[in-house]
């Protein structure tokens, strides 16, 4: 049902905890399914510098988010935002249908977490980001 490269990141996943003094944090969570995510990013001359997260879900939530934070730890910004739930699902070797939603809520939580980094800047999200991370509002629909 789920390939090594997932069991290999819900098992050792990488880049978990909370982070002190981070530059942003994005949390994102399906009421539906009860995952919660919570990604914290440390930001330097507009690169992700280091990343750690925090979810509550079942194991593939776990998977997506640790692959999600090895995907774009070092990238640039403009990099990460690139990055979407189909190149976590790839880099993983697939998900199960019923399981999809678990790669789209790891992209909205990186998207989140970039929003609430350039609301810190006073810079207005939502051109750049897209969702703001309100994600009951405008994502609540999953």
């Amino acid at each position: 049902m789920y390939s090594e490269k997932v069991m290999d990141h819900f098992t050792n996943p990488r880049n978990v905890g909370e982070m002190e003094n981070p530059s942003a944090v994005g949390t994102v969570g399906n009421p539906k399914c009860g995952d919660i995510m919570k990604i914290y990013l440390k930001i330097e001359n507009d690169v992700i510098v280091d990343i750690s997260f925090k979810t509550f879900g079942c194991g593939a939530a776990v998977a997506t988010s640790s692959m999600a934070t090895e995907m774009i730890k070092g990238k640039t910004i403009e990099e990460a935002l690139k990055v979407t739930n189909k190149d976590v699902m790839e880099a993983l070797d697939g998900l199960p249908p019923a399981k999809v939603h678990c790669s789209v809520l790891a992209e909205e939580a990186m998207k989140a977490a970039i929003a609430d980094y350039y609301k810190k800047q006073g810079i207005d999200p939502g051109p750049i980001v897209g969702c703001g991370g309100d994600c009951e509002h405008c994502c609540g629909h999953h």
